[in-house]
């Protein structure tokens, strides 16, 4: 630009007329503007072109994107998902789980529901309800049978919830049980009284504040924390002892257990939780479609996200899962977890 400016510029010493002040103002005002439209352009281009590559992107390596489905038509194997920690927030939420689970008990070419396990626990409530919401499928639709298959984590929560299955499967590897339930928090009170910062905290109602942890934990509380834990502890222990029945090897000189034993928060390998009675057999979800069922095609009930919402979950939980590690916590936890 600057260069033919300058070629007409002294081409005024040939006889031509030199280019006014204003004139090369205006005509480098022009180039500019011709410059920074055809920049916007290739910038328009490129950001478009990145779209277009990420959606494509998204559509290929999303679970299922370009897999040819299993026509619900046909006999097949109903599979329902629970991967990761199981809380509202989270993917293994009830209302999701339930929602997959209602989907294959109804399909009449669903030859049983497989639960699909990968969990090291969560939230009691909404393993609660998923467990429930089991019971009321397998009644009203009395000629279907659920099985579970653990893969690397049926612990706590995750355990809790296969408990509700016909049999339970799981690896040799697989880790398996951790029947008990957790609750925890920190306590600031000397650090804020080395610190010189007075804690102001306003209730109506004794004990509102007893898990504050910027205030003194009383014994009278503690022991009442307790207690709730204890109680949802039994309410977990009822739930496998009525899932599993008489499979429970509470005999200790037979390779089992005794009861405070089992229920005490351990956890096994599959080869370990079978000798306990914990687990029917190991393998797969494939294996227990193929060789229990005897229906190896398999069509997937969980409720699956958009491309754009798994992409923004994932986002999400690596933002959140950093900022949790970070700071030495971890999210996704309820005030009491299965875990």
């Amino acid at each position: 630009m600057f260069k033919k400016l300058f070629k007409k510029d002294t081409a005024g010493q040939s006889g031509e007329k030199p280019y006014s002040e204003n004139e090369m103002l205006r005509s480098i005002a022009r180039e500019a503007f011709v410059e920074q439209r055809r920049s916007r352009r290739w910038g328009i281009f490129f950001k478009l072109l990145t779209f277009f590559y990420l959606f494509v992107a998204l559509i290929i390596f999303y679970p299922g994107g370009l897999a040819k489905p299993v026509d619900k038509k046909k006999d097949h194997t109903g599979l329902v998902r629970i991967d990761g920690v199981i809380a509202a927030d989270q993917k293994a939420n009830a209302n999701a789980v339930a929602g997959g689970l209602r989907a294959a008990f109804k399909n009449e070419r669903a030859k049983a529901v497989l639960l699909a396990i990968n969990s090291p626990g969560g939230s009691p409530v909404q393993a609660g309800y998923i467990y429930d919401e089991i019971q009321r499928l397998k009644t009203k639709y009395p000629h279907k049978k659920v099985y579970a298959a653990i893969a690397d984590l049926g612990a706590s929560g995750g355990y809790y919830i296969a408990a509700g299955a016909d049999e339970i499967y799981a690896d040799k590897a697989s880790l398996v049980g951790s029947i008990g339930v957790t609750a925890s928090s920190f306590g600031f009170v000397e650090a804020l009284r080395k610190l010189g910062v007075e804690r102001r905290h306003f209730t109506a109602g004794e004990h509102k504040a007893f898990l504050d942890p910027f205030s003194p934990l009383k014994k009278k509380e503690a022991e009442f924390w307790q207690g709730v834990l204890h109680s949802t502890h039994e309410q977990f222990i009822t739930v496998v002892k009525e899932g599993r029945g008489g499979r429970l090897n509470f005999n200790p000189s037979a390779e089992g257990l005794d009861e405070k034993s089992m229920f005490s928060g351990l956890i096994w390998n599959g080869e370990q939780a079978l000798a306990l009675g914990l687990v029917d057999g190991l393998g797969s979800a494939g294996y227990v479609a193929r060789e229990v069922i005897g229906t190896e095609d398999i069509v997937d009930y969980t409720p699956a996200d958009t491309p754009l919402e798994a992409l923004v979950r994932r986002l999400g939980t690596a933002v959140g899962v950093g900022l949790a590690r970070a700071m030495g916590v971890e999210s996704g936890d309820s005030p009491v977890s299965l875990r």
